[in-house]
């Protein structure tokens, strides 16, 4: 499996969590920006970065810390390992 599709498969699954939590979820695909999911709910806002196997390296990790979001967003890191169930999760303050 080519490294796109791996990726792709990421972000869905991702979706499906947000989704399950009550989150309308949109996928910004090859944007080459900071976040890859999207997801609003009625109370907040969550910009979700997805990875696969590895957390995001120190300078991506940092493009994440200063982006600009609103208050009521939160910036979190889904990490899917290989063959996981449920992705390892860091919030980015």
């Amino acid at each position: 499996m080519n490294a796109k599709a791996k990726g792709s498969r990421a972000e869905y699954k991702s979706i499906a969590i947000l989704e399950a939590a009550g989150y309308r979820c949109t996928r910004a695909a090859a944007s080459l920006g900071v976040f890859d999911v999207i997801a609003i709910s009625a109370t907040d806002m969550v910009l979700c970065k997805v990875n696969s196997n590895d957390w995001p390296g120190s300078v991506e990790m940092e493009a994440i810390k200063l982006f600009p979001a609103p208050q009521n967003a939160r910036k979190i890191v889904h990490r899917w390992r290989d063959r996981a169930r449920i992705p390892d999760v860091r919030e980015v303050s």
